[in-house]
This record gives structure tokens, sequence and C-alpha cells, in this order.
């Protein structure tokens, strides 16, 4: 049962729907308090419980006699229409708050990667301190046609060529005997300011 509808609920909803199927037709009595709840199994208290929300609508009348007299069948349709549509709102209302909470869930996610990548982020600065950084030789740079023994680049910058790259080649941990050619483009690490300082040296005028 939907936890919408109440067991008095479901009583009313159903006599209603007695009522438009023409199973009660408007002037009969219904069988008093105790018989209904010999028929529904329930007690005498749900029952009057029912029958109050079904005379708040105008579907049923009740006498001084306690007896229950059906009305026209048209307030029965709205009553069970309007059922239907605040069913329709308590659904939506239910949905709307798994959806919250599954909102709250993917926001909770969301936060624990981001911090777990700034943390990752963190750990990488402060084990590779050095960033890779390319430099093009220049057509006239003073190391055009020198060994990497020649040029002495760590001496004078404190950079450490890792790999060049030569057209589509790629030479990785070159030796102290790979010569250097125009166009070719050396990878360095070093210091924050590798970049500045190997381009300085590198490329300045034979």
């Amino acid at each position: 049962m939907n936890k919408f509808v109440t067991s008095y609920q479901s009583i009313a909803l159903d006599i209603a729907k007695r009522i438009i199927n023409n199973e009660f037709i408007a002037g009969d009595k219904i069988s008093g308090r105790t018989l209904l709840a010999g028929q529904y199994e329930v007690s005498p208290e749900t029952v009057r419980k029912a029958v109050a929300i079904l005379k708040e609508a105008n579907v049923v009348a009740v006498s001084q006699g306690k007896e229950i007299v059906v009305l026209p069948a048209e307030q029965a349709r709205h009553f069970i229409e309007h059922h239907k549509e605040m069913a329709s709102a308590y659904s939506l209302k239910q949905e709307l708050e798994i959806l919250l909470e599954k909102k709250e869930e993917t926001d909770k996610l969301i936060r624990k990667n981001i911090t777990q990548i700034i943390r990752y982020s963190d750990r990488l600065k402060n084990l590779a301190p050095y960033n890779p950084v390319e430099i093009r030789i220049l057509h006239h740079s003073v190391a055009v046609g020198k060994s990497l023994a020649d040029i002495k680049l760590w001496h004078h910058t404190g950079a450490t060529i890792v790999a060049i790259r030569r057209s589509t080649e790629i030479i990785v941990s070159p030796g102290p005997n790979a010569v250097l050619e125009e166009k070719d483009r050396i990878v360095v690490v070093g210091p924050n300011d590798v970049l500045q300082k190997v381009n300085d040296f590198i490329n300045k005028e034979k």
C-alpha cells in the first residue's frame, strides 16, 4: 500500500469507486459501521474516519440516526480525482527527496575527489620540483655542431639534457658525445628559471 494512503483513506476511496461503478446509487443507505467494519476487516473507528472523509467531501451524508446516505456520483468522481492529484504530488515529492539525496552523495564524492587531486598534485610538486622544458636550437646558436660535453650546459645553467628531439626522432638520455644540430629541440630539467637560462645560453650568437 502507498504510504500516502492510510487504511481509512483506502476504505473511503473504495466506497467512492463503488459509488462511481453504480454499486451504490444516490439515495442508497450503506450498512452501518459494524457491518462495514466486518466487510473491510477493520475497527469501527477506522470506518468512522473513512465515512467522515467522505462526508466532508460531500460524497455521502450522515443522518441523525447515523445512517450513511449516498449522494450523487459526481462528488465521488471529484474526490477520487483530488486523491490522484495528491498522490501524484506526494510521489513527486518522494522522487525529489531521493534525487536530492543522490545529489548530496555525488557532491560529497566530487569534493572528495577534488581533495585527493589537490593532495596528489602537491605531492608531485614536492617529488618533482624540476619540470621538463623544451628549447629549440636556432641557426645562430653557439651549440650548433658541438657535443654536449663541449657546451657544458649544466656548468653554465644548472640544467640537465634528458632528451633531444630531431625531426621525428627522439634521442633519450643522450651521451656526452651527442652533437647538436640546427632545429634540434633539447628537453632539459632544472630550477624554475631553467627555460630562460638555457635559452639565453644556447641561443646566443656565435
